[in-house]
């Protein structure tokens, strides 16, 4: 057997197993990695690369050197999962970087990081100011976790006192020119409602790249030629124009009236559609 074919074969064949075994060590294998992990995986690497080219080598030799390897960081994840100390010692523990507003000087230099570096991470979170970081901690994996001071952080509904219905997902139905009927159906719709809808937005399917359906039923496209501007969907401003205008013509309907009841009854109802309006109004501005 000539060696390229050998080392063709060696290649796909540990792409294969190297697949398989990573899959075993499960997700967190290349999603997070602890140091610990990583030199695992740099020694991986290597013995990979190494049973595909080294072709003097025994390959049934690497391949169990390979598996070995692998099922190191796994019996030692399952030790950790069982054993804090043991979990603390491997993959680290996290580090307070600022309390109170205030830099931890000695943390910060004990996990060797730069204010430089602090900085960097810190932007990564939005936060520009020190002074404004109530708590900072940094993660055994090196990401760092913001709690910004209570003036700084940003308003949610639960404190203005509105209630926020849950949204669903946007439904990419459009992708590349091609109709995604499944997430068309699971976004409550069909392909009549989509042609109307770009219908209305004067665009053909062709020359969508992608559209998305949102929770509130709005159908927005980015096209191929970005030289089209593509109008701003109406749906929720014209909803709220509407009730604007019942609530006018009700407060209207209440001053020309000379029928007491029907006055109190239209100026009752203008009342309620005014509260209806001012809690949705959030929900309808473009």
């Amino acid at each position: 057997m000539s060696q390229w074919i050998e080392v063709i074969i060696r290649s796909f064949t540990l792409l294969i197993i190297l697949f398989l075994l990573t899959k075993w060590l499960g997700k967190k294998q290349f999603s997070q990695l602890s140091l610990f992990e990583y030199v695992i995986g740099i020694t991986i690497g290597s013995i990979a690369a190494e049973i595909s080219t080294g072709l003097e080598s025994n390959y049934y030799v690497g391949v169990m050197g390979l598996i070995v390897w692998t099922a190191i960081p796994f019996f030692v994840n399952l030790a950790t999962m069982k054993n804090k100390k043991f979990r603390d010692f491997i993959e680290g523990k996290a580090s307070v970087i600022i309390k109170d507003g205030k830099i931890q000087e000695e943390n910060l230099a004990k996990e060797k990081y730069t204010v430089d570096d602090l900085m960097e991470l810190l932007r990564k979170k939005d936060a520009y100011r020190v002074a404004d970081v109530e708590f900072a901690i940094l993660e055994a994996n090196g990401d760092l976790n913001v709690l910004l001071k209570k003036e700084k952080q940003p308003l949610t509904p639960k404190q203005l006192g509105i209630t926020v219905a849950a949204e669903k997902e946007p439904q990419t139905v459009i992708m590349e020119g091609e109709i995604m009927d499944e997430p068309l159906a699971e976004s409550g719709y069909n392909r009549q409602w989509l042609e109307a809808e770009l219908e209305k937005l004067n665009v053909t399917v062709d020359n969508v790249f992608i559209g998305q359906v949102d929770h509130f039923g709005e159908l927005t496209v980015d096209i191929y030629d970005d030289q089209i501007q593509v109008p701003t969907p109406q749906t929720r401003p014209l909803l709220l124009a509407v009730l604007k205008k019942t609530q006018a013509d009700l407060e209207l309907f209440s001053l020309q009236t000379e029928v007491p009841e029907a006055k109190q009854m239209y100026k009752k109802n203008a009342e309620k559609l005014a509260a209806i309006t001012d809690k949705v109004m959030h929900l309808l501005k473009a």
